[in-house]
């Protein structure tokens, strides 16, 4: 039996000035509104913070579904301008990142450092950014870049309290791919990432920004502090 893809969304927003030039019982009423319309977005759907860690921007929607057919992704499409539309004089969407999951292409079975976007408890940190390779990256033999992954995925195990959701994107979005890892600790992080790019394959990124980390709270205690 082929293995279920999963449909991964993330949309970035920022808070526009007429939002915070609302009386409070109006900014109040526009939250539980958010409240009530991240669920109906996707199968699963979550709210993070992405203000104090980058400036520009206020809050992250995750959003994901399995892909029962060809239609999913339309649907959620659909659904999700449908329903974001009316938001937009309070909030303002600044990027997206989406993508597929399926087999990795350099590693067999799956990794028990998957993460797992249908898990009800998430974890204090979720990092995101698209991912581009160089065009001598596929020009090279399937061996030399098994070598190199080889390295890549040795070091990720050894940090086995993180999880990651590795999305393809190839010509959907400007990037091939969308990273995410989910961690509860960042300092922690940070030194898995300095430590994989010390390694050969680093040489054939092309981009890998911009980085978002965002900050999960249950959305009761995220939406509290912005009326």
């Amino acid at each position: 039996m082929a293995e279920t893809r999963q449909f991964n969304h993330y949309t970035f927003f920022s808070f526009t000035d007429y939002y915070w030039q609302q009386p409070s019982e109006k900014r109040q009423a526009f939250l539980e509104e958010l409240k009530s319309g991240i669920p109906q977005l996707a199968e699963q759907a979550f709210l993070y913070n992405i203000f104090p860690t980058r400036s520009e921007g206020d809050l992250m929607i995750w959003s994901a579904a399995q892909v029962e057919d060809t239609q999913t992704p339309h649907t959620f499409f659909s659904g999700f301008a449908d329903k974001t539309s009316s938001w937009r004089p309070y909030l303002k969407p600044l990027n997206t990142l989406w993508g597929f999951t399926r087999p990795t292409d350099y590693a067999s079975g799956k990794s028990s450092q998957e993460l797992n976007p249908f898990e009800a408890e998430r974890r204090p940190y979720l990092v995101i950014y698209p991912f581009h390779k160089m065009g001598d990256w596929y020009m090279m033999s399937r061996d030399a870049r098994q070598g190199m992954m080889n390295e890549h995925i040795r070091i990720g195990r050894q940090y086995t309290e993180i999880t990651q959701l590795l999305l393809y994107s190839t010509g959907l979005q400007d990037q091939e791919f969308v990273v995410v890892y989910e961690t509860d600790d960042v300092a922690y992080f940070s030194k898995l990432v300095t430590e994989l790019r010390d390694t050969e394959a680093r040489k054939y990124t092309l981009r890998d920004t911009p980085i978002y980390t965002a900050i999960y709270r249950p959305m009761e205690e995220i939406l509290s502090g912005l009326a």
